[in-house]
């Protein structure tokens, strides 16, 4: 699920002030404190943002504070430094990628108990994609696509932990793709399709212009079409 480009260097600004710039001693603030009014939230939408458009390397500390609307060493109350807020970030998107895809497989479970029957392999995979596309592509989508292209610049442990996030994500992609492999629908290594398939789906935040839908170009909805259409034979 991750794309690997070139390690973004630690610049001075993710050094974290000294003690007489966190207000001339005062202690660190409680996690409730840092949280209040939902900043924090506000900080890793900021920050989210501006990594994606801007890039990791290229966007400071004071850029982040602005966007929030806060005062440029606000940051600071919560977290250490801009990595560390990096990896809050890539974090967050991963955890709100759990959520949503979790609701959007429990959604399609219930409309299809609610029609007498179950969910077949074809229409999760159907779910999945979709939904993949609305992490990437949707309203607030700068998360994931940050997670892609920075991953170098995080520590091993900051790595560690959103990997395990991401292992989370993807097991449930792998017993869908395994049954389609095994009812024939999918002719390739169950494995290797799960690496094509999200390499495929994530290379959309490159490339998708949602101003072109109805004009020569595709809705999610046709996206996730289309994915499957590539992926998987015809139905019979």
């Amino acid at each position: 699920m991750v794309s690997f480009m070139s390690p973004a260097a630690d610049t001075p600004d993710a050094t974290p002030p000294s003690p007489g710039r966190r207000g001339r001693g005062r202690p660190r603030k409680t996690a409730d404190e840092r949280d209040d009014g939902n900043r924090r939230q506000d900080l890793l939408r900021a920050a989210a943002r501006l990594f994606r458009l801007k890039g990791f390397a290229a966007t400071s500390t004071r850029d982040i504070a602005a966007a929030a609307g806060m005062r440029s060493g606000s940051p600071f109350y919560h977290f250490e430094n801009k990595v560390a807020l990096l990896a809050a970030v890539m974090q967050e998107g991963m955890e709100r990628a759990l959520v949503r895809q979790q609701a959007a497989m429990d959604a399609a479970s219930a409309a299809a108990r609610a029609q007498g029957r179950t969910l077949s392999a074809r229409e999760c995979l159907r779910v999945l994609v979709r939904n993949q596309f609305d992490l990437l592509l949707g309203p607030e989508s700068d998360f994931i696509p940050v997670m892609l292209y920075e991953w170098r610049s995080l520590s091993d442990a900051q790595r560690s932990e959103v990997t395990r996030l991401k292992d989370v994500y993807e097991l449930v992609w792998a017993p869908v793709l395994h049954a389609l492999h095994a009812s024939g629908e999918m002719a390739g290594d169950p494995g290797v399709a799960r690496l094509l398939l999200f390499g495929a789906l994530n290379w959309s935040a490159q490339w998708y212009d949602p101003a072109r839908v109805g004009q020569g170009g595709y809705s999610l909805d046709e996206l996730a079409d289309i994915a499957l259409q590539l992926f998987l034979k015809p139905p019979s």
